[in-house]
């Protein structure tokens, strides 16, 4: 049915949901997974002159935000394997997370994208929208969403 599935990771509770939702279907149809993470591709985060930002230097600041991104995706890794799966775990810059996580399913060639739902409530989940809605609304590839459990 389903060999390679993706699932983009933001390392928030959801997200680690989705990977747990992700690995156990993986497991149980034999397909590969790819944990994936978006980043801003802005090589310099902005900030204020004199805020607490600016006292880091900038290669500082930029190991700091690459460490966090090993680190979510090493726990989405290790929940995975502690699924039974061992996951392959990749990062892309993009400005429209949603774009970058159709574009990594198609060139990996994913038959399945699972990810989380946020579900933002009343007007700012219609104004802003989900990144998980955005995927539906634009890949031919089958999505299955995560949400919060009510």
């Amino acid at each position: 049915m389903y060999s390679k599935i993706l699932v983009p990771t933001d390392g928030s509770d959801m997200s680690n949901k989705a990977v747990t939702e992700a690995a156990r279907l993986a497991k149980s149809l034999g397909a590969k997974l790819l944990v994936l993470h978006v980043r801003s591709p802005i090589d310099i985060p902005h900030h204020v002159e004199g805020g607490a930002l600016s006292r880091l230097g900038e290669l500082k600041l930029m190991e700091e935000i690459e460490g966090e991104e090993r680190t979510l995706l090493d726990t989405a890794v290790a929940l995975a394997a502690s699924a039974g799966v061992e996951a392959q775990a990749a990062f892309v810059a993009g400005y429209l997370p949603y774009d970058a996580i159709i574009r990594v399913s198609r060139e990996q060639h994913c038959d399945l994208i699972v990810m989380a739902s946020h579900s933002r409530p009343g007007i700012q989940g219609i104004l802003i929208g989900s990144e998980a809605q955005k995927v539906l609304t634009h890949t031919a590839t089958p999505v299955l969403v995560i949400k919060r459990e009510e």
